[in-house]
């Protein structure tokens, strides 16, 4: 299960990171899974996601989902209760 305070911290550190630009996917990821051990997170551009599908959460700088991994495949999950981990969806800075 993802709790409320989970997915507040998770969009901190993603809104004290925007500055930089330059980052990438890779590191994004690498500094969430460091700081939030044992949940799953990827990281993608919020085109990606298919516009069907309404956010857990939403700040200025990305989206949060909710992902399921209990299965063999990753999948969008609409429940907290369902959700093993979090898409960080990264919105367009020239939107």
């Amino acid at each position: 299960m993802i709790d409320q305070a989970l997915m507040t911290s998770v969009m901190a550190v993603m809104e004290g990171r925007a500055g930089d630009s330059s980052e990438s996917n890779e590191s994004q990821l690498r500094v969430l899974r460091e700081t939030f051990p044992g949940i799953h997170f990827s990281v993608c551009s919020d085109d990606d996601v298919p516009s069907r599908l309404s956010p857990a959460a939403e700040g200025p700088v990305c989206r949060l989902y909710y992902v399921d991994s209990r299965s063999h495949c990753l999948c969008f999950a609409a429940e907290a209760t369902e959700a093993t981990g979090l898409l960080v969806a990264m919105l367009d800075k020239d939107e």
